[in-house]
């Protein structure tokens, strides 16, 4: 609408010059952090629930609220238990095809978890990841809910997908 007195063909001019919210050209994307030196070791530790990316004995990452099993204090023993282990491992390899996002597999069991197993005739279970959020959920589910597993957000997962080479020694410790 026009106020009176406007010349309505001067309206006609400022509406025409002005950009349409179409028109606009889109934001960039946030940028991305620069990757690190080269990440050499993990640790997470499971009291403050954080995982910690060293390089060259540097910190170069660390995340928080990290999220484990429904039973998330001790060392895991046997399949079933709900536990993360506990103890040094390696990332071994990783799957893109997850279920939760992305994946870091965790070499549990090593071959004391075999054998203190094995003692009570039980299976020490394995399939222990680092991954994301399940597919198709873009917030982080509340409180402990793996089978073991450390959980992420997504976006950190992505992160530390590409920091972290397979090989890469992880610590996980209390």
């Amino acid at each position: 609408m026009v106020k009176p007195g406007f010349p309505a063909c001067l309206a006609l001019l400022l509406a025409a010059c002005a950009p349409r919210l179409a028109d606009a050209p889109a934001l960039p994307p946030a940028p991305r952090p620069p990757a690190p030196v080269a990440v050499d070791f993990v640790e997470v530790d499971k009291s403050d629930r954080t995982l910690t990316l060293f390089g060259q004995g540097q910190v170069l990452r660390r995340y928080t609220g990290l999220q484990f099993g429904d039973a998330p204090h001790g060392h895991k023993r046997f399949e079933g238990d709900e536990r993360t282990p506990e103890g040094r491992y390696v990332i071994d390899y990783r799957n893109p095809q997850s279920a939760y996002h992305l994946s870091l597999h965790i070499s549990y069991p090593d071959a004391q978890d075999r054998a203190y197993a094995q003692s009570f005739g039980r299976s020490p279970g394995g399939q222990i990841f680092i991954h994301g959020q399940p597919n198709g959920v873009e917030h982080r589910i509340a409180g402990d809910w793996t089978d073991g597993c450390i959980a992420l957000a997504n976006h950190e997962i992505e992160e530390i997908w590409r920091f972290v080479p397979d090989g890469t020694p992880i610590e996980i410790r209390p």
